[in-house]
């Protein structure tokens, strides 16, 4: 049953309404998500460690529950804010409600919540550190002070915290076929928080996929000989993750051919020479168009980030391939002179939108080309 609860920012601005879930408190950074679908897919998104997520579309619950869309196999963001809760799904892969959900991973939500006000609230101030709790275990004033203490997430490396602690293989494909890899293509995987349908894409589109932790040595990962490596998405601030961008740095130099997503982007970038910032309210949905700067095509994408590469930064051997047609951020970065490239959207989003799946392409040819000049 619903139990009465309070989100209160750092600024002093307080709502009250349901909670639903496990009856615990979440403290993060609050942020808004525009995409109208996927819930699943983004509260299980290991780049929402240390978040609280505000869905602006109202009606959040409505297609329920599966076993089958969970990018990870937990909830990572703190905590969740929504407009109108549907606890009746209405979806024939439905498995169990989003309040069963939330409760079996011992994660909180609040409903019942003014969304329009919240998001103009962080559409003006940037995102905010907040609070979400039962309010028979905190009052406003309680409340507020809970998320005032919060760090906030810049300088806070959280890409070890969320990485596999151990050495997997993959070889699924994407939804519904889950078809394996024929290819001879070894591509290793570094999880700085990965979501599920990288490696299905990667497998679908290039070849057989090993994940290792965020700190493995570039030497361990050499002495498995991969024919590409890739950088994945994640939470957190980049530049704190100075294990990475060594291990990026051995890697370019060795001109193994790279592939970067989101936070593996920023790392990439650093890694170059370049440098990062925090945004004032990020990217987060599902509807951002990006150009190309090659092809001058615009793209519908999916977004997850609040760290950009700052352009002012780049050196003269990467040139921009993608901007954000919202903000004239850099979405895309390319090395000229090494076999390296990078994406800060996630081309793999699902549900999509899906106009830039034919990156995983473009990392296979770099490395079929690669190889033939060898």
């Amino acid at each position: 049953m619903p139990f009465p609860c309070i989100l209160t920012l750092e600024d002093g601005s307080t709502f009250i309404g349901e909670g639903i879930g496990a009856e615990k408190v979440a403290i993060g950074e609050i942020v808004f998500n525009t995409s109208m679908t996927g819930y699943q897919e983004i509260i299980t998104d290991p780049s929402y460690c240390k978040q609280i997520i505000t869905f602006t579309h109202p009606h959040i619950g409505n297609t329920g529950i599966n076993s089958e869309d969970n990018e990870s196999d937990q909830i990572y963001a703190e905590g969740i804010v929504i407009r109108n809760y549907i606890s009746e799904p209405s979806n024939f892969r439905s498995e169990e409600n989003l309040h069963e959900f939330l409760k079996r991973h011992n994660s909180i939500g609040i409903c019942g919540i003014d969304t329009r006000r919240l998001t103009i609230i962080l559409r003006e101030k940037g995102a905010l550190k907040a609070c979400i709790s039962p309010l028979s275990e905190n009052n406003e004033e309680a409340s507020i002070s809970l998320a005032r203490k919060f760090d906030g997430l810049e300088g806070m490396d959280l890409a070890k915290e969320v990485s596999t602690k151990d050495t997997y293989s993959w070889n699924e494909g994407v939804w519904p076929e889950h078809k394996s890899s024929n290819s001879d293509l070894h591509v290793i995987a570094y999880d700085y928080g990965i979501k599920k349908n990288i490696l299905r894409l990667l497998t679908e589109h290039v070849g057989k996929v090993t994940v290792v932790n965020a700190k493995c040595d570039i030497d361990e990962v050499l002495g498995m000989k991969p024919d590409g490596i890739f950088l994945s998405n994640g939470p957190g601030d980049p530049e704190p993750c100075e294990y990475a961008i060594k291990n990026i740095k051995m890697a370019l130099n060795k001109k193994i051919p790279i592939f970067g997503i989101c936070l593996g982007h920023q790392l990439l970038a650093l890694a170059g020479g370049a440098k990062t910032e925090k945004m004032k309210f990020g990217h987060h949905g599902a509807n951002h168009p990006v150009q190309s700067l090659t092809t001058k095509e615009v793209l519908i994408t999916s977004q997850n980030h609040g760290f950009a590469v700052n352009k002012d930064s780049l050196p003269n051997n990467i040139e921009i391939s993608h901007i954000s047609l919202f903000d004239k951020s850099i979405q895309g970065i390319s090395f000229k002179d090494k076999p390296a490239f990078s994406f800060q959207g996630h081309p793999e989003a699902s549900p999509g939108p899906q106009d830039i799946v034919g990156l995983f392409k473009q990392f296979k040819e770099m490395i079929n080309k690669n190889a033939k000049k060898k």
